[in-house]
């Protein structure tokens, strides 16, 4: 199959354009702001949309950590048309799925349903987005619900260990704080800071409606100017700094544990940056997949971690790159050394071909994989929208992952891999475990 490059999108349009021959993506702004975008795959039966809210938990000031999940757990709880289980049931009642998530920078509802069911899905999706009653009695029990998703990822070492270093690795700002927040700011939260956030975050010109599958362009945006069309644009997001980012050395006892956990990590580049690719390309390099560096070097020559990777953590205006590893606590020494050796390897030399196209090669097969569903596809439509403001075809993004060259990824090495920039956080029962600065020297 073949794709166009597809032309950049004015902003400001207010009309609905095709912006893919190829792909049926189409794209429209109502006059408050809130845009609208669908693709129509026809030989599906299915339908996907999803209403994203352009704040996420980085719009959060240190006191209300947390809120914005918070606030995505409450309009659940019921609406003034549907009770919470009216929610549940109507969903249920066609055979549909109903979710949500909240992330650094977006909360997103979404569902998906049968083709001839978008009408009742989108009713309720935008019932739960624009109605929510979050009555005081609610959020008292909902703050008892959180505490104990608070405590189940506490209990769980690699998403202790992973806020541990990101709280490190960019202190003070919010992007280091955890989504879900702290007992402490949890445990403060009220209807009257829940309804003042609701307001100003929920507003159509920070909303993007995205839907893929058996539709209609036209079919989609009726629905949407119905329920969102009356509403006044309240002005853009007031824009956040970037994050200044720290190299911590980190030990934490954990005694109760019967592995060490390890992530250790350097600074890396936002999402929309035009090396992306390159950083794409080292990241599967290092530890993207079971051919990977670390994977083979770590887990299957040496047997030394049943779990090790790496990955990329990417943001509007920043980016990390870390390597996770558990292993047990008489060989974190040999793991963290050959984690680093790996790091000055690609620095030192350029990846052999051979490597590099075998990384591509499973690159464009994971890309082109994830697109085959229609919720990947919604999802796909709202992220190039929110980070890129228009729309890479298929050709376009295969042809950059080709593009990147052997110099590329040994010059991202360089750049990323310096001994002052490596942050390092270990979990477990360290028994006497120490590790200085001269050590990750790459």
């Amino acid at each position: 199959m073949s794709y166009s490059p597809l032309a950049t999108l004015s902003p400001v349009c207010h009309n609905t354009f095709m912006v893919s021959n190829v792909r049926d993506i189409q794209r429209h702004v109502l006059p408050n702001g809130l845009i609208v975008i669908t693709e129509t795959m026809q030989h599906v039966r299915s339908v996907s949309v999803g209403i994203w809210v352009r704040n996420g938990s980085r719009r959060e000031i240190p006191a209300e950590n947390g809120l914005a999940h918070f606030l995505e757990h409450m309009v659940f709880k019921g609406t003034d048309r549907r009770s919470a289980e009216d929610i549940a049931r109507e969903m249920d009642s066609v055979g549909g799925m109903l979710d949500a998530f909240t992330s650094k920078e977006q909360i997103c509802f979404n569902a998906k349903v049968l083709d001839e069911h978008l009408p009742i899905a989108f009713d309720v999706l935008a019932d739960l987005v624009l109605r929510p009653k979050l009555d005081s009695d609610d959020v008292n029990k909902e703050c008892q619900v959180v505490l104990e998703e608070i405590k189940m990822d506490l209990d769980n070492p690699e998403y202790l260990l992973h806020d541990i270093f990101t709280r490190g690795f960019w202190p003070e700002h919010s992007l280091g704080r955890p989504i879900l927040g702290t007992p402490e700011t949890v445990r403060n939260f009220d209807r009257e800071a829940l309804c003042r956030r609701f307001q100003n975050w929920f507003a159509p010109d920070h909303i993007i409606v995205t839907a893929a599958g058996n539709i209609n362009h036209p079919q989609v945006l009726e629905l949407v100017e119905k329920e969102f069309g009356h509403l006044q644009a309240i002005g853009s997001p007031q824009k956040t700094p970037a994050p200044s980012t720290s190299a911590p050395i980190r030990l934490e006892t954990k005694r109760d544990l019967e592995q060490v956990h390890l992530c250790i990590g350097v600074p890396s580049l936002p999402l929309a940056h035009e090396r992306r690719f390159g950083v794409a390309v080292l990241n599967n390099l290092l530890g993207g997949g079971m051919s990977s560096r670390l994977f083979q070097n770590i887990r299957e020559k040496q047997g030394l971690a049943y779990a090790v990777f790496s990955e990329i953590t990417p943001y509007s205006d920043a980016g990390m790159l870390t390597v996770y590893a558990g292993t047990a606590k008489e060989t974190i020494d040999k793991v963290l050394d050959l984690t680093v050796a790996e790091f000055r390897a690609m620095k030192e030399s350029p990846v052999s071909n051979e490597e590099l196209l075998r990384a591509k090669n499973h690159l464009k097969g994971s890309l082109m994989l994830s697109l085959e569903s229609t919720s990947s596809r919604m999802s796909n439509l709202a992220r190039q929208e929110l980070y890129f403001q228009r729309f890479y075809s298929l050709d376009e993004i295969l042809a950059a992952i080709e593009a990147v060259t052997r110099d590329e990824v040994q010059a991202l090495a360089r750049e990323f891999f310096q001994p002052d920039r490596v942050a390092l956080t270990v979990l477990g029962p360290l028994n006497g475990f120490s590790v200085d600065r001269a050590r990750l020297a790459c």
